[in-house]
């Protein structure tokens, strides 16, 4: 009896009592960078890009240049100190709101609840790919639905310099977790190569575990830049 009242206190935890640890310390972080973004000078230029709909999706018959095809940085801006929340994630289909930290550290970032930024990929804006990861099960579990999303579907970042809109265009339901590419500049899957875009282009990367409750494998969601408008 007192080992099995000692499991359902560790499942208590795991499923309940890390959610809401990581919620609300991530909608803290929300509401922080709200607050010093609300509180900066307004901009002078507010231009938004063209709409660019990600270059060269197999199959799809055009192939539309991106914004910036050099790799240039969006702004001149250093990149975000390792670890620290520094824009937001908005996903409205599946109901998310959660603060992107620089940094994929499970106890640094993953576990509290916030999404991670894959360090080496693009920043939100870039040309090449922004790539973020976050739990799927337990720890605020931001992307627990993101298999839900559909070709058409929003995804929003904001930073302190701008909004950038993204459309969701395609979904890989599995692939292995050494399955690197899927986050390269120009995203395609080394398992399953009929998953691949083809030209260069300003993509967004979301990867989790799944099935669910397990980290086998990984699903992995992947947009294209629609829009920018600056603060």
């Amino acid at each position: 009896m007192t080992l099995g009242a000692v499991v359902l206190l560790l499942v208590v935890h795991q499923l309940w009592w890390t959610n809401r640890q990581a919620q609300h310390s991530a909608q803290d972080q929300v509401d922080r960078l709200e607050r010093q973004w609300h509180a900066r000078p307004p901009s002078t230029a507010a231009t938004p890009a063209p709409e660019d709909d990600g270059a060269g999706a197999r199959g799809s018959g055009k192939s539309t240049p991106p914004p910036d095809t050099t790799g240039r940085r969006a702004t001149d801006r250093p990149p975000p100190p390792q670890d620290l929340a520094y824009a937001v994630l908005r996903i409205p289909r599946i109901g998310i709101t959660a603060p992107i930290a620089q940094g994929v550290g499970k106890a640094a970032v993953l576990n509290k609840g916030y999404v991670g930024h894959y360090p080496h990929s693009a920043q939100p804006g870039e040309a090449g790919n922004v790539a973020l990861a976050g739990h799927r099960n337990t720890h605020g579990e931001p992307f627990r639905y993101i298999g839900r999303l559909r070709p058409g579907d929003t995804v929003v970042i904001d930073t302190a310099e701008a909004r950038y809109t993204y459309a969701v265009r395609r979904t890989l339901p599995e692939t292995t977790p050494g399955d690197g590419t899927v986050l390269a500049k120009v995203p395609y899957s080394s398992v399953h190569p009929a998953y691949r875009f083809t030209a260069p282009g300003a993509y967004l990367t979301l990867t989790t575990c799944t099935p669910e409750y397990t980290s086998t494998y990984r699903l992995v969601v992947w947009g294209v830049l629609r829009s920018t408008q600056s603060r």
